[in-house]
């Protein structure tokens, strides 16, 4: 087992053993815990009481965080010749279809987000196999297949985040930077979670948020008081 560094002993004797953060504190302490020289994402963990190998217990959405996420979102539109103007006036990074489909095929996928038209998803299943994995592939739950792929483009470039539970049960995604201000890192969390909530199933029994954590890159963990979060607090 590696020793801790000077840093990371800073950070851990900062955080209370056994205690459950309210979101204002955990935003504030999430900022002093962390040492890395770069602008580090927040992350948010979420255990869930679902299933997730039962299709009536699994929990998909979309978020869109008042702030944004604080990253350069690189968006790729495959779509028809009649709207590509309209995809990049909304801030596309890369617009077309079949040289892009091509570059795919041959490995390229330097992008983050890939958005489409309906009746373009039939040549897009091919490449099932190189986006999948990659969380790349565009679907209808996630605002990805869309008849208007210009605000599509313009939701992901503000802060839309697509999320979905592993088969732990677990939820991560990145809900800003370190260099947001806590009040930031404190709005993008709450929506979040309202958001997780209002998408419980109703086949999930018990209990539904088990436990939240809050972190940045590198830095432990900040547990959560769950209580305060589903109320709104």
């Amino acid at each position: 087992m590696s020793k801790l560094t000077k840093n990371q002993k800073l950070a851990l004797s900062k955080i209370e053993v056994g205690k459950a953060y309210s979101l204002k504190e955990a935003a504030v302490l999430v900022k002093e815990i962390t040492t890395t020289k770069f602008d580090a994402s927040v992350d948010i963990d979420v255990r869930l009481g679902v299933d997730p190998r039962k299709a009536n217990q699994m929990v998909r959405g979309v978020a869109s965080l008042p702030h944004g996420t604080g990253k350069q979102v690189r968006v790729l539109v495959l779509c028809s010749p009649e709207v590509e103007a309209q995809a990049k006036e909304a801030g596309a990074d890369y617009v077309g279809l079949d040289e892009y489909i091509e570059k795919i095929k041959g490995g390229w996928t330097d992008i983050d987000v890939i958005i489409t038209q309906p009746q373009i998803m039939g040549k897009i299943g091919a490449l099932g196999r190189i986006l999948g994995p990659r969380g790349l592939m565009p679907n209808p739950k996630s605002g990805t297949v869309t008849p208007d792929v210009a605000t599509a483009v313009k939701e992901v470039k503000q802060g839309k985040i697509d999320f979905k539970v592993d088969k732990a049960g677990i939820i991560h995604t990145s809900i800003g930077k370190v260099s947001f201000t806590p009040e930031q890192i404190r709005d993008n969390a709450r929506e979040f979670i309202q958001t997780l909530i209002k998408l419980k199933p109703s086949a999930a029994k018990g209990t539904y948020i088990k436990s939240v954590y809050l972190s940045s890159t590198m830095s432990p963990g900040i547990k959560l008081d769950t209580k305060s979060l589903e109320e709104t607090n």
